[in-house]
């Protein structure tokens, strides 16, 4: 494999808060000569969800991990399920891709949601369900002030009633801290993201997908109008396969993947369960999930056991010595917002890779000059709902249907190149510097 970051990247974290939440389970090594209708590359939410939908519909699946499903971002990050996927800025996006397209985009956001709070229902998932949409806080008084104008423009976008919160009425609401303001959005919902990866396999192994662990696809070739996947113990033929590797992606499975994504990193802390008089004493007490205005930003929410996570992006490396700074650097952050709990103790802490686009939106859809492979990946570190969205986009794509989901366009559009090639991640760092400064 040809992966981008250090290998430490891609281990399995020791100390995620969500692995143990979950009963640990094992599945079986892929072993011989295979062969199914499609072959998924990935155990995420967007592997599975295809795996669901196709498996649903009598399709014969069958699904690689090169770990354990859920290892990957699916498995660790901040479990919001909520509006985003892409970075597209609306006066750019309309201008560059028409209103219409900029609606049906908005509505995807939207469907997203809904898509995965109707599998919770359909499965009777157990996710650790709460917050009444999301929360951005106003890191600064001009970011209040882009805020007000950004809450008419979602209320046109989304059908929706954000709602404002100034930053004397803060405390009411829960939501003490420096921050100058907060604008709620009241579609999503937080979850616990290892529950729900749990219920998304369970149902897809009900449903029949063959579901294969520590099964690496090392090489990708066409046989015979279709695909042969090879990895250390097996082969598998297939008519048809989905990538689903998002920001753990192997640069040459297959080449076309070369500097199509760019992966960056997130970081995330966990503490101990707070006390009533420690939750009283910051002025937290609000069960939203909530991030700040920042553009390397902040993202927090108080768990349904009184702990607090709380998650940054940057980091450059997968190194000890870079481990250690993000590590000082997410505390001092920590401590700097909420310093009335600067002793309580940080119980879990982990990091994963977000994976962006250089087109800024996700990829939906079959690989273009490639017949018969289909990926879906690039969520900007809102893969949740997209993730899952995505998943369910392709299990009809694969089968030649028209989504009967808002698709819009640009989801199909082939994804370009960064520049720099391997090397493309010293793009983060001029990047990360002036938003720092920006951030201010």
């Amino acid at each position: 494999m040809r992966r981008l970051y250090e290998e430490p990247a891609y281990a399995t974290p020791e100390a995620c808060y969500w692995t143990q939440t979950v009963p640990s389970r094992s599945w079986p090594r892929a072993q011989g000569a295979l062969s199914c209708d499609v072959a998924i590359i990935g155990g995420g939410f967007t592997g599975l969800t295809a795996a669901l939908r196709l498996a649903q519909r009598g399709v014969d699946v069958a699904l690689f991990d090169a770990q354990a499903p859920g290892w990957g971002a699916s498995g660790r990050n901040g479990g919001f399920c909520c509006l985003g996927g892409g970075k597209l800025e609306r006066t750019w996006a309309l201008r560059a891709h028409g209103e219409p397209a900029w609606k049906t985009w908005c509505d995807a956001q939207k469907m997203a949601v809904a898509h995965v709070d109707a599998v919770i229902d359909e499965q009777a998932l157990a996710v650790d369900r709460h917050s009444q949409g999301e929360t951005l806080l106003a890191h600064k008084p001009k970011a209040m002030v882009a805020m007000r104008a950004e809450a008419k423009a979602m209320a046109q976008d989304y059908n929706t009633r954000p709602i404002l919160i100034d930053r004397s009425e803060l405390a009411d609401h829960g939501l003490s801290g420096p921050f100058h303001g907060a604008l709620t959005v009241p579609i999503g919902f937080a979850l616990n993201p290892a529950k729900y990866h749990a219920g998304l396999t369970r149902a897809a192994e009900e449903a029949g997908v063959r579901v294969f662990a520590q099964s690496p696809v090392t090489r990708l070739h066409t046989r015979n109008g279709g695909f042969l996947l090879q990895g250390a113990d097996f082969e598998c033929a297939a008519p048809k396969t989905i990538l689903a590797t998002n920001g753990y992606s192997s640069e040459d499975l297959p080449d076309w993947l070369r500097a199509r994504t760019l992966p960056v990193m997130s970081s995330i802390i966990v503490t101990r369960p707070l006390t009533d008089a420690e939750l009283a004493a910051e002025g937290w007490t609000s069960d939203q999930m909530a991030y700040d205005s920042r553009t390397l930003l902040h993202y927090f929410r108080k768990l349904p056991d009184n702990r607090f996570l709380f998650g940054m992006r940057g980091g450059l490396y997968a190194t000890p010595r870079a481990d250690a700074a993000i590590a000082r650097k997410i505390r001092k952050d920590f401590h700097s917002m909420f310093p009335a709990w600067a002793e309580v103790p940080i119980t879990h802490a982990w990091s994963g890779l977000a994976c962006l686009m250089a087109n800024l939106t996700p990829f939906c859809g079959e690989v273009p000059g490639h017949p018969g492979l289909y990926a879906g990946l690039g969520y900007h570190g809102n893969g949740v709902a997209m993730g899952s969205y995505t998943g369910r986009l392709l299990g009809d794509i694969v089968l030649g249907d028209r989504p009967d989901l808002p698709y819009p366009d640009f989801m199909r559009a082939e994804p370009k190149r960064f520049p720099l090639g391997r090397y493309r991640r010293s793009l983060l760092a001029p990047v990360y510097a002036a938003a720092t400064l920006f951030d201010r």
